[in-house]
């Protein structure tokens, strides 16, 4: 699988392109995929990702957790990003976008619908993928475990009240299914199978050389899940990207830019906090990615399925994975730019 890690991006690359020529020409098979979903969550999907997820639960040790706390300068950071900033400049870059840049390609009502779906990204943080590129910067499991669960816990009081104060609402109703489905199939249970594979490992006599086999065999499965992955998201929408190009595109420009200033504000403040790197680069893939099952199902609850909303959050998921690929490039390259572990 060497070479499969080397040319990553471009066989995410094909798979986009995989994807969205499938969706094209396989549309009832991929409607009847993406209709096997339980509260807005996608069981095929949720499957994919739970295999590029379990390797690193695997990692897990239960008995380091308890020092995640005497090193809070990580925490604070993915807190921050999360809950004070982004939010509020993803709502900024969507009305200079559509209220300014683009206010004659787009009329008023559906500009503010396209806003309204990207508030809805920004208050909604990464829960699942984020194990994964934290697994791809080599990331420390167990603290990125940590950062992941609080931020689930912040977003069950914080998530209603902000999404009505930068909407302008007050009748945000929180899809409670849809969190705890994701959570569970996301967190809990391939956590809980991480925990118990990794138990039958130790208990062999050259535990440390186990565990070490186990994820080395394990590695290509993840790969495999995350190029599967892009290929079925895309397949999803292959017929509303060839449709309405433009308008994808007006869309993705602002998520982008939002992306990666989130990203290199994170990261500038993860240098000054003096953090070590696998501690400071799932920090700032946790506030850079986002929780789109929950943003997407909040946006049809709210707006309706073929709302600008909608199409926003969709958007959204379609721009994340290979920005995120590329920011994942990008703190592998910078590794040296940080403290040791």
């Amino acid at each position: 699988m060497g070479i499969f890690e080397r040319f990553l991006s471009l066989w995410v690359a094909l798979s986009i392109l995989a994807g969205v020529m499938l969706g094209s020409a396989l549309p009832g098979l991929f409607q009847a995929v993406a209709g096997l979903e339980i509260a807005r969550v996608n069981l095929v999907v949720a499957v994919l990702i739970w295999v590029m997820i379990y390797p690193m639960m695997v990692q897990v040790d239960f008995t380091a957790i308890k020092d995640v706390g005497k090193k809070p300068r990580g925490l604070i950071l993915t807190l921050t990003v999360n809950w004070l900033i982004k939010p509020f400049t993803m709502a900024a870059l969507g009305w200079l976008f559509f209220r300014v840049i683009w206010a004659d390609l787009v009329d008023p009502a559906t500009a503010g619908e396209y806003i309204a779906g990207m508030i809805l990204l920004g208050v909604a943080p990464c829960t699942a993928m984020v194990f994964v590129w934290s697994q791809l910067t080599r990331g420390d499991p167990n603290y990125t475990l940590v950062q992941v669960s609080i931020n689930d816990v912040i977003m069950i009081f914080l998530f209603a009240p902000l999404t009505a104060l930068l909407l302008g609402v007050s009748d945000v109703v929180v899809p409670w299914e849809t969190l705890l489905w994701s959570v569970i199939l996301y967190v809990v249970l391939p956590l809980l199978a991480g925990i118990a594979t990794r138990r039958r490992l130790e208990a062999s006599a050259a535990s440390g050389v186990a565990v070490t086999e186990f994820l080395a065999r394990m590695k290509p499965w993840s790969v495999i899940g995350l190029l599967a992955t892009v290929i079925l998201l895309f397949g999803f929408q292959a017929g509303t990207i060839l449709a309405q190009p433009v308008t994808i595109i007006l869309i993705a420009v602002p998520l982008t830019i939002q992306s990666y200033g989130i990203f290199a504000l994170a990261y500038a403040g993860a240098r000054v906090l003096r953090l070590p790197h696998d501690i400071a680069a799932p920090a700032c893939m946790i506030g850079t990615s986002n929780f789109f099952e929950l943003a997407v199902a909040v946006a049809i609850s709210l707006f309706g399925l073929n709302s600008g909303a909608a199409l926003a959050t969709v958007v959204g998921v379609l721009v994340e994975v290979p920005v995120m690929l590329s920011l994942v490039w990008f703190a592998n390259r910078t590794r040296h730019w940080f403290a040791a572990p």
